[in-house]
């Protein structure tokens, strides 16, 4: 049976079949239906009858959400596509496509699919970092996603800027109510905006140290094996060199052995991750 994943984005929604090697029987992309609930659930439904289609069966499915299902109440939970906020997007869906789904973050999905056969396929700690229209984190653990007590675990980019210095201030206002989110220095629009405001050099290199610093506090806690970025920022290359250089000061160690990486799997390890989300060792905890 093949493993079909679906990866719901802000401005894309994905779906991806795999087989059991991982390898990709099947790829397609429409435009998500922005701010419209039901025209989210159709299109994810039309995605995977889809790809049934042409496959000729049925496969399990997964689903990548820039969110969470709160713990309490079943509903998404902190999605920066807010139209999915306050839904009961699973039982939705299962209801369309007349069988169990698996949901889980982006960033947990993204995390997942390079521990099992990416960038951390060696690694037991993967912190996967999504830095795009938002920034999200997820932690895999032995091939499998950790997603915490609160269903919150990784989400890095709700955090404080750590250690804010003049040029960081006044604190930035997040969509979440908060200032100084993490998100509001790192997503791919404020590096847009730092590199327009001072010269492209000028603009990467304060970006380069605000990531250095915030990737200092996961690793001052998590100590992970390996960090891997995606999302459109993870294409700038230079800061596979830099950050490493500019985050020892802020590690609590004499010796950081973390690795910084890019995706094995490119902007679409996420909708892989989601695939990934049924079978074997590699299901969710």
């Amino acid at each position: 049976m093949a493993r079909i994943g679906v990866d719901v984005g802000g401005t894309k929604i994905e779906t991806l079949a795999l087989d059991a090697a991982g390898h990709e029987l099947y790829r397609k992309r429409v435009a998500t239906p922005r701010g419209d609930y039901p025209g989210t659930v159709l299109a994810i439904r039309n995605l995977v009858d889809g790809a049934e289609k042409l496959l000729g069966e049925m496969g399990t499915v997964g689903i990548g959400i820039p969110g969470a299902l709160s713990r309490l109440t079943g509903l998404v939970k902190n999605a920066n596509s807010t139209w999915l906020n306050g839904k009961p997007l699973k039982q939705d869906l299962e209801n369309a496509l007349a069988r169990e789904v698996r949901i889980a973050n982006d960033a947990n999905c993204f995390a997942l699919s390079e521990a099992v056969d990416g960038a951390g396929k060696d690694a037991r700690v993967v912190f996967g970092v999504i830095l795009g229209t938002g920034v999200g984190g997820g932690i895999a653990f032995e091939k499998r996603i950790h997603e915490g007590v609160n269903a919150i675990a990784g989400e890095w980019g709700h955090n404080p800027l750590p250690l804010p210095r003049e040029e960081d201030l006044p604190l930035r206002p997040c969509y979440c109510g908060r200032q100084g989110c993490i998100e509001t220095y790192l997503s791919g629009a404020a590096l847009l905006d730092e590199k327009a405001r001072f010269s492209e050099e000028e603009g990467i290199s304060r970006y380069e140290e605000r990531l250095a610093r915030a990737l200092a506090s996961v690793i001052n806690i998590l100590d992970p094996d390996v960090i891997v970025l995606g999302g459109g920022v993870s294409n700038v290359q230079r800061l596979y060199q830099s950050v490493p250089k500019r985050w020892t000061p802020y590690v609590f160690s004499d010796l950081v052995a973390t690795r910084l990486a890019p995706p094995a799997h490119g902007d679409s390890s996420g909708v892989r991750g989601a695939a990934w989300l049924w079978g074997g060792e590699d299901e969710v905890k």
